[in-house]
């Protein structure tokens, strides 16, 4: 059967079900519950066992979907559906629920003015939150975790990200959270743990990104050229093997007031701000952009040369993306 549960009117709750084994297909959308074209349903504490898409909402408005459990059947992923799936909607709530080992664990396209919070989001097998072409929607205290590729958030405007935890996502393609063509955003108060890379920015312009934490990431963020007026502020980076990475020698975003555990920096008048800039942009970094296999020498006497020998004469890593007035101690929350 395609679907097990259709809702089909308005101002319909479902609560305490259990929904199990749709199937796998190629050709059709088969979800444990779907609702299109309807306003006011509420879809709450409910468990969704091996199912190809666990709950697809189409074309609907004002609904809520709470405290649900989904649990893919962990297959590959082209024989997997998405958790939760939303699709031209506006005003959802999505809050409290557990979705585990599905393609994307929540997907968004276009969807508008809509919160997803609480929710625990992990070993999906692509992305934790994927969301497109979804504007003016808040993303409020979710952990993402362990997912193949992280987060990605495209091709949307005013978008808040706030106190979310995006740890663990590891790979030769994955990232905590990935931003590509974002305008008017705020990415404030996260924590950025253990990603290969905690934030890659592509395409942004004008985003906020404030008082987050980056924590033993590969790279902490990477802002490719064509991200352009983008305020980094308030942010502590501490042991990652990058602090910052990008493709281009000049930069429009700049950075201020963020700790940084490798400055060697003084502070005389004692005012907590170093007297003298952060270059968070390593040599060796801007040669890893041009040949990745030089990793290898991460760890090496080589690199640690290049980093004095930089320190010492910093002429090469771009001055644009340099920290006027670094915190000398970390930044308490």
């Amino acid at each position: 059967q395609r679907v097990i549960l259709r809702i089909d009117a308005d101002s319909v709750d479902v609560r305490g079900l259990t929904f199990r084994n749709t199937g796998i297909t190629f050709v059709e959308d088969r979800a444990a519950l779907h609702a299109e074209d309807v306003g006011g349903c509420t879809i709450e504490n409910n468990r969704f066992e091996n199912a190809f898409f666990g709950i697809y909402l189409a074309k609907v408005t004002d609904c809520a979907i709470t405290g649900n459990i989904l649990v893919g059947a962990d297959e590959r992923e082209s024989r997997s559906g998405n958790g939760i799936h939303l699709w031209y909607s506006n005003h959802i709530t999505v809050t409290g629920n557990d979705v585990r080992r599905h393609r994307d664990g929540i997907y968004f396209e276009f969807v508008e003015d809509s919160v997803v919070q609480d929710n625990i989001s992990e070993n999906n097998q692509r992305y934790g939150l994927h969301f497109m072409f979804s504007d003016r929607c808040n993303y409020l205290r979710n952990t993402f975790r362990a997912n193949g590729a992280g987060v990605a958030v495209m091709y949307s405007e005013h978008v808040e990200m706030v106190e979310n935890t995006f740890e663990d996502n590891w790979g030769p393609s994955a990232f905590g959270l990935l931003l590509k063509e974002i305008d008017d955003a705020e990415i404030v108060g996260n924590k950025f743990i253990r990603n290969t890379v905690g934030l890659f920015a592509e395409g942004t312009d004008r985003v906020r990104i404030a008082d987050n934490d980056y924590v033993g990431n590969g790279w902490a963020i990477r802002v490719l050229a064509s991200a352009s007026g983008n305020r980094f502020t308030g942010n502590n980076f501490i042991g990652n093997s990058f602090d910052v990475g990008t493709n281009s020698r000049r930069s429009s975003s700049t950075f201020s007031g963020n700790y940084w555990d490798d400055y060697r920096g003084y502070d005389l008048d004692r005012n907590g701000i170093g007297d003298v800039p952060f270059r968070p942009v390593r040599l060796f970094a801007l040669m890893v952009e041009d040949h990745e296999p030089a990793l290898l020498l991460l760890r090496s006497l080589f690199v640690d040369l290049l980093d004095l020998a930089e320190r010492v004469a910093p002429s090469i890593t771009p001055d644009t993306f340099a920290d006027s007035g670094p915190s000398m101690r970390r930044i308490q929350r």
